[in-house]
């Protein structure tokens, strides 16, 4: 079984700055892609982000494109989001995600992180 396991999240004021990370453990798998997705209460989850593990290429929702950036460290299966100039609509549980089959929809899930933006 593979296990994506969120950290970083995090309470912090409109117009700071956060990086949540996800870390893999359990059995060895090889990523298409590894991204985020996120849930607001009261809304269903979206997409927010993923970078394409063989080239390097990342997905932006259009929310958070030029604010957030995706990352990866190959070797340790490791995916950053870097969020910037965070707004209080940012607020979410932020879910880790990973592709191995195909890019339709993940195969697996983190548990998620609370990222709170406080106005």
């Amino acid at each position: 079984q593979v296990q994506l396991v969120e950290s970083g999240g995090g309470l912090v004021q409109a117009g700071a700055s956060l990086r949540v990370s996800c870390t893999t453990s359990g059995r060895t798998f090889s990523p298409i892609a590894m991204g985020w997705y996120r849930q607001a209460p009261g809304k269903d989850r979206e997409f927010v982000s993923r970078i394409l593990w063989r080239t390097g290429s990342t997905q932006y929702a259009d929310a958070v494109q030029g604010r957030f950036a995706v990352s990866r460290e190959n070797a340790e299966l490791t995916v950053y989001l870097e969020m910037n100039s965070l707004k209080v609509e940012d607020t979410a549980v932020y879910y880790c995600a990973a592709w191995s089959l195909n890019l339709v929809r993940p195969d697996y899930w983190g548990q998620g992180t609370q990222v709170t933006v406080s106005s």
